[in-house]
């Protein structure tokens, strides 16, 4: 039995249409005892993202970003994040969305980007899938200084770390955010093997 043949939505309302999308659907849900319940659930889309981590093997490198967001302020984090360049699709395909928000964010225009998956971040209440890339640089990419775009009011500072430092700064919790955390752990098993 597919997960449509589960489900039966009775009604579906708009809370919101500002920054995102915000809706509450009322649904059936078929549990596993074959009875049909009746739940609410709340959805935010705000689109599909990628995310793009920078490496380079000689000098076992990676290029993050550091920046402040509302969101972990607003539950207590008196920080600015360091996350892996990242932005939402706007109609554009993943790869070429990455490519513009790395040379936006970090300065680097990227020869060869490789997707190495795709997820869910949050998909008990929010819609977005993620796809995630990585791309080998070195300084003859270099276009800019980075840090994004005036007119979005981003502020982005770019830091060059050794992968030995992002990992510790994961362990340390200097790294909170999730899909740099979920990319450099990947570079660490598939690309900075010892």
């Amino acid at each position: 039995m597919s997960v449509a043949d589960r489900i039966r939505v009775k009604d579906v309302k708009v809370l919101s249409h500002d920054w995102y999308l915000l809706k509450k659907t009322v649904f059936d849900w078929r549990g596993n005892d074959g009875q049909w319940r009746t739940q609410s659930r709340e959805t935010y889309d705000r689109g599909d993202g990628a995310t793009l981590l920078p490496y380079n093997l000689s000098t076992r490198a990676v290029l993050l970003t550091r920046q402040f967001r509302y969101p972990a302020y607003a539950v207590g984090y008196d920080g600015l994040l360091i996350e892996t360049a990242a932005g939402l699709l706007d109609d554009a395909s993943p790869e070429e969305r990455i490519r513009a928000e790395v040379e936006e964010e970090v300065g680097y225009r990227l020869t060869e980007v490789r997707k190495v998956f795709q997820a869910f971040m949050s998909p008990g209440s929010v819609t977005e899938t993620l796809h995630f890339f990585v791309a080998e640089y070195d300084a003859s990419m270099k276009v800019s200084d980075g840090g994004g775009l005036e007119e979005e009011g981003e502020e982005i500072e770019v830091l060059e770390r050794t992968i030995d430092e992002a990992m510790a700064m994961i362990a340390s919790g200097q790294i909170r955010d999730a899909k740099t955390i979920m990319l450099l752990q990947w570079a660490m098993l598939n690309l900075f093997r010892v």
